[in-house]
């Protein structure tokens, strides 16, 4: 804890280079974390990345955020390390990484919330927009008296509105919008589709010149 607090009051630089001395984390020159507390098992943050301030990244096993990758401020990435003798999860030993791994040019924006008891991907060029939603991996399987946690899957392309629930087990498809306050339950895989609503379905297909689609920078003017 006391190795944590004093690289959490250095300047950045020095506080890169005590991450990677003290934790064996990879952050690349060019990467910077603001004034967040993020401290998974192993953390790599590749060419300009960044995370904003006050951004909590906490009881996860790994982070892996791509080339140009953008986390905002005031998001909340927690999890439950697969390591331990916790007797939570323990039916999933071997099958169940904490882990958030983020593809080059996409971007969280802010004041989400990312449960990352079991994995959470996101594709490359995907936005997870707007504000408060929420991506749970773990809840209570009722049927068997006992906490459960299945991935969550964004593709490449996607684009995710403001303030939706998606939940473990879920597949938004490369090319794809999650509409906003939808709830995404299950596993999809039609590409250039609208899906939404609650809980959400594929309401249409997107034309395929769409500008958003075809970018080559993950930064949206």
């Amino acid at each position: 804890m006391l190795k944590k607090l004093i690289t959490f009051l250095l300047p950045w630089g020095l506080r890169r280079r005590l991450l990677h001395y003290w934790f064996g984390y990879e952050i690349h020159p060019t990467a910077r974390i603001g004034w967040a507390w993020v401290f998974p098992g192993k953390l790599i943050m590749k060419e300009r990345a960044k995370i904003g301030h006050f951004t909590v990244g906490i009881h996860l096993d790994y982070i892996e955020l791509g080339k140009y990758v953008s986390i905002g401020r005031s998001n909340w990435i927690t999890g439950f390390p697969s390591s331990g003798k916790s007797k939570h999860f323990a039916h999933q030993s071997g099958q169940r990484r904490s882990e958030l791994i983020v593809g080059d040019h996409s971007s969280i924006t802010k004041h989400h919330h990312l449960d990352c008891t079991n994995s959470i991907h996101v594709g490359r060029f995907s936005t997870i927009a707007g504000y408060q939603s929420q991506f749970l991996t773990h809840s209570i399987d009722i049927r068997l008296n006992r906490q459960d946690s299945i991935p969550i899957a964004i593709g490449d392309y996607c684009f995710v509105g403001t303030n939706v629930v998606v939940l473990g087990g879920a597949k938004l498809p490369s090319y794809s919008v999650l509409g906003a306050k939808s709830l995404l339950n299950k596993a999809y895989d039609k590409e250039w589709g609208l899906y939404a609503g609650v809980p959400a379905n594929l309401v249409k297909y997107m034309d395929k010149d769409y500008q958003y689609f075809t970018r080559q920078e993950g930064f949206v003017f």
